[in-house]
């Protein structure tokens, strides 16, 4: 049985920075392709980046230059930083996993495992 679980979620000003981190068990770490989506309230889930490895990886177009995302699959974690932040990036932030690919997909029906989400909160 393969379990995700995201930590890192909380209260930022906007213009700061917070880093949300990502395991997932069950299964070897390293054959994970992870992903991170979120979802505001009222809109729908969307993804933020995908890696497969530090040179695969996909960003969302509102992701880039901001957001980072990177893995350790000695530690078991992939981490997604966040710096500049808006209040438009106020939302739960999803975990995903799943071992049917190989390369970063950003459509959620390609992730079979999914965390419980966090939340971030960006004020103004």
């Amino acid at each position: 049985q393969v379990t995700v679980v995201e930590s890192g979620g909380g209260l930022v000003q906007a213009g700061g920075s917070l880093r949300l981190s990502c395991t997932a068990s069950g299964r070897a770490f390293g054959i994970f392709l992870l992903g991170w989506f979120r979802q505001a309230p009222g809109k729908e889930r969307e993804c933020v980046g995908s890696i497969w490895n530090y040179r695969n990886t996909y960003y969302a177009d509102f992701a880039k230059g901001r957001f980072t995302i990177s893995r350790n699959n000695v530690e078991n974690l992939v981490y997604l930083e966040m710096n500049n932040l808006k209040p438009e990036d106020t939302a739960i932030y999803y975990c995903a996993a799943t071992l049917r690919h190989t390369s970063p997909r950003a459509n959620e029906i390609d992730y079979d495992f999914w965390g419980q989400g966090t939340q971030v909160t960006v004020s103004a």
